[in-house]
């Protein structure tokens, strides 16, 4: 199928490349025809190939059910393919289609020998991830507007219920309120490091330990450490500072463990906050 370089600018990625540029980045991508109902690739798995939806259709599942529909032109996981991310759903040709695609590590060697190429491209990607942060920050205010709004709701119904006569359904209920109520403060909500500014844990025995989330009262780790609900404890390795740290294991999780901490003291406290503020703040927009 003909593509002219018009045709490509339509995708934002390519909307600052000029014919020649595009004719030679088109120049390294391989031509796959896909039949009606072939995987192009499975949730899970990794984002290697830039792909491009010239021809057909693309059905994106997510846990079995049709979330998007692609027409061409369009880039298939962009994002997650140039970053190395493993793909959220599974792409299904809906009908006969052709797609092209290069291998991510081609893709960048390629870029690193053409720099008037990989500029401009690497530009439109900069807008394009622009844009979705703030779209993300937008919907992120949303989502803690009506966290505070049911935190505030269910404080009421606790003292109406606290208020109102006693019944055999008013202790569960008011439990049932505390809990949620806990459970939604903010200190409780996990974040995930940034490789950026990547903590471990050095357990006792000497080993290394990925933090794979924090917060001020909990962590959770790449492996497990003991059973769950026993004690353990270790040292928490941040960029700069270690804190030793203790708790007890909560849970299993996903191969490794999510563990309750204890209370910290005062100084390691106020640097464990710090911490996880300069990682959240890499997920807000100023």
């Amino acid at each position: 199928m003909t593509i002219k370089p018009a045709d490509l600018r339509t995708i934002p990625l390519f909307a600052r490349m000029t014919d020649a540029q595009l004719d030679e980045l088109s120049a390294i991508m391989e031509r796959k025809s896909l039949k009606e109902g072939e995987v192009l690739f499975e949730a899970g798995t990794p984002a290697d190939q830039f792909q491009v939806l010239v021809s057909g259709a693309i059905s994106l599942f997510e846990d079995g059910t049709e979330r998007f529909r692609l027409s061409p032109l369009a880039p298939i996981g962009e994002l997650g393919a140039l970053t190395g991310v493993s793909h959220n759903v599974k792409a299904v040709a809906a009908q006969p289609s052709e797609v092209w695609r290069v291998a991510r590590t081609r893709l960048m060697t390629f870029f690193e020998k053409h720099g008037d190429i990989a500029f401009p491209f690497y530009r439109s990607l900069l807008d394009i991830v622009s844009d979705k942060v703030r779209r993300d920050e937008q919907r992120l205010v949303e989502m803690r507007a009506n966290i505070i709004r049911t935190q505030k709701a269910m404080k009421k119904l606790r003292e109406l219920v606290l208020e109102s006569p006693e019944t055999e359904l008013s202790e569960p209920i008011a439990k049932q309120l505390d809990d949620l109520i806990e459970h939604n403060r903010r200190g409780h909500y996990m974040v995930e490091p940034s490789r950026a500014i990547a903590s471990k844990v050095r357990t006792d025995d000497g080993k290394m330990l990925d933090v794979r989330e924090i917060s001020e009262d909990h962590i959770s780790l790449s492996a497990k450490v003991c059973e769950p609900g026993k004690s353990w404890s270790g040292v928490l390795v941040l960029p700069g500072r270690e804190l030793p740290i203790s708790g007890t294991v909560e849970r299993e999780s996903n191969g490794g463990c999510v563990v309750k901490l204890d209370l910290l003291v005062d100084e390691y406290k106020t640097a464990l906050g710090d911490y996880l503020t300069r990682v959240q703040m890499l997920d807000f927009v100023v």
